[in-house]
């Protein structure tokens, strides 16, 4: 299992502990995979990927909080390449909400939701997890 920081992580980790997973839990930070990258610069809290095992020929979980457009998901999964060449990802994400630019689809998703214009849904935590709609 790997999340993807921030949100993803919080939501691995709970998933990872719940389920008793023995496999150590991996994470992303996908910053400079982004392809808004150049535009938006590098984020001030870049924190290391952390891939403890060989994902080579392992069948991934990745998870990550809020799948919109499918760019996270994306960079992600070409991070993931550059590590080896997995046997398969299943994408776990929190909340589905609708506004996709890419064709990615979620395996496992706890919520689907439909925004208005100028609303995002936002995951805060580490403890406790909550979820936050709010008008930008």
């Amino acid at each position: 299992m790997i999340g993807i920081y921030t949100g993803g992580v919080w939501i691995a980790q709970q998933l990872h502990q719940q389920l008793a997973i023995k496999a150590p839990l991996g994470t992303l930070d996908i910053s400079f995979y982004r392809d808004d990258f150049t535009r938006v610069g590098m984020n001030p809290q870049v924190k290391p990927s952390s891939l403890p095992l060989s994902i080579d020929d392992r069948h991934i979980i990745l998870v990550d909080d809020v799948l919109y457009t499918g760019r996270t998901i994306r960079a992600a999964m070409n991070e993931l390449f550059d590590y080896g060449r997995p046997a398969s990802i299943i994408l776990a994400v929190l909340v589905e909400r609708d506004g996709r630019e890419l064709p990615i689809q979620p395996d496992a998703v706890g919520q689907h939701i439909s925004l208005q214009a100028g609303e995002q849904i936002k995951l805060q935590g580490p403890a406790p997890l909550t979820l936050s709609l709010r008008r930008v």
